[in-house]
């Protein structure tokens, strides 16, 4: 008995590298979704799920960006009322010296 040797659906189900999707989505934004999923031998609705995560993936980046950027300034923010602080306190105990 020999075995023939069939191509399972586990197998035809490859992963793809992030390299083939951001061309998939770059061709599928030239010749259209349809056309691109046509020429790459995969279904229409994949470029449409990469092209959603793609889109969460770079809201989110430009999220992280702006919080980064709040953070900067809050920090710049609290160093000058640190400094605010410090030099009230000189302030205070050098006019408490002089009035006794």
């Amino acid at each position: 008995m020999t075995k023939k040797t069939s191509k399972n659906k586990s197998s035809a189900r490859v992963r793809r590298s992030e390299e083939f999707k951001s061309e998939a989505l770059k061709l599928a934004e030239t010749v259209g979704a349809t056309a691109a999923a046509r020429e790459l031998g995969i279904n229409t609705n994949q470029i449409y799920a990469w092209r959603a995560k793609q889109a969460r993936s770079d809201s989110r980046s430009q999220h992280e960006d702006q919080l980064q950027t709040e953070i900067a300034k809050l920090k710049r923010e609290l160093a000058q009322a640190t400094e605010e602080v410090a030099i009230l306190k000189k302030a205070t105990a050098y006019f408490a010296k002089n009035t006794r």
